[in-house]
């Protein structure tokens, strides 16, 4: 059972997904407070790999209000927890020619917390405005069938 926190909304937008992974990641407790009031944002984020560990650069987690001293930089750098295996499988991905790592959401797992990690390859404008003319379409045929 799992609830979500925070989706990154521009993910499918500007890539195509081929395949994701889930992973835990690296918190301090004034973070983690924060992420539970649903202060993250994940607009920005993607993730790089750096002497065998991957980490997510850009991810926004708003100071906890109560923090004082306890709260770090809102944009640090976070390591994601994963095991050897996965890690070199996300290596071999990322050599090939534009695929990138690119977190897609955070979310609860028990009491843990998860990010969803999306091995993606970036949209030309055409891509993008394929996409939204499927979508305008669906939206067309939904709104006749309705009448």
């Amino acid at each position: 059972m799992s609830s979500l926190v925070s989706k990154n909304p521009t993910a499918k937008h500007n890539y195509t997904i081929s395949n994701t992974i889930e992973c835990g990641i690296v918190l301090t407790g004034t973070e983690i407070k924060s992420i539970r009031a649903g202060k993250v944002n994940l607009k920005d984020s993607y993730a790089i790999i750096k002497n065998g560990e991957i980490f997510v650069i850009g991810m926004h987690i708003s100071p906890y209000e109560n923090g004082n001293i306890f709260n770090k930089d809102p944009l640090r750098s976070r390591k994601l927890l994963l095991n050897t295996n996965e890690i070199n499988k996300l290596i071999g991905l990322t050599k090939q020619k534009g695929f990138s790592l690119v977190p897609l959401s955070i979310y609860f797992k028990g009491n843990f917390i998860k990010l969803e990690l999306g091995i993606a390859k970036g949209k030309k404008l055409y891509d993008k405005r394929e996409d939204i003319a499927k979508k305008d379409a669906q939206r067309r045929i939904l709104q006749h069938m309705k009448k």
